[in-house]
């Protein structure tokens, strides 16, 4: 749910690419999230209090309590927090926790939440990463944008969901996996 969040500041603030990045390494003990986006940033005064639950840019609510929630969660767990902007340069959101911990909530439906993101809104561009143990599984929506394929089609987001799903599981036995639409029709590859 955090990185929902944080991809819908990122749409509120006039985004149209987003960059969702989760590196897992267990052997280091850590879980890493990166969240860029192109939107219009933030002035330095606002990244200040960026993460006070009661700051918010929001006109339909008064707290803002995603930033606020990531980093009190990321503190948790023996982990980092960074959020770097400028006015008119977008926003990275870095969340660092220790990967076993036992207040570390478990990560959820990720490919659930990636294709909501993208279903929800077409007119965005989003490139997801997952990195585990070295092992790499991505795919960017720019690249099997085309006439034939609509990411408003049910289709398209059950294939995706399921692309992302299978990826994630692969991730510990296949190496590096990426979407290709380009020559192969939409195959997914590992190598």
């Amino acid at each position: 749910m955090h990185i929902m969040d944080i991809a819908e500041n990122s749409i509120n603030a006039g985004a149209d690419r987003i960059s969702i990045r989760i590196e897992e390494n267990r052997q280091d003990d850590r879980l890493r999230i990166i969240i860029t986006d192109n939107g219009k940033g933030m002035p330095d005064d606002f990244l200040q209090r960026a993460t006070d639950p009661f700051v918010t840019t929001g006109k339909t609510r008064r707290v803002g309590l995603g930033l606020s929630l990531l980093k009190e969660a990321v503190l948790r767990c023996n982990g980092s927090f960074r959020i770097a902007s400028a006015p008119g340069e977008g926003v990275t959101v870095e969340a660092d926790f220790e990967y076993h911990h036992i207040d570390r909530a478990p990560m959820g439906d990720i490919s659930g939440s990636i294709t909501a993101l993208i279903f929800g809104n077409p007119g965005i561009d989003f490139s997801y990463r997952h990195i585990m143990d070295g092992k790499e599984f991505g795919f960017d929506t720019r690249d099997f944008r085309s006439p034939e394929i609509s990411l408003q089609d049910p289709e398209t987001i059950n294939h995706l969901t399921f692309l992302i799903r299978d990826g994630i599981e692969n991730l510990s036995s296949k190496g590096i996996a990426t979407f290709d639409h380009g020559d192969n029709n939409g195959k997914t590859h590992h190598r």
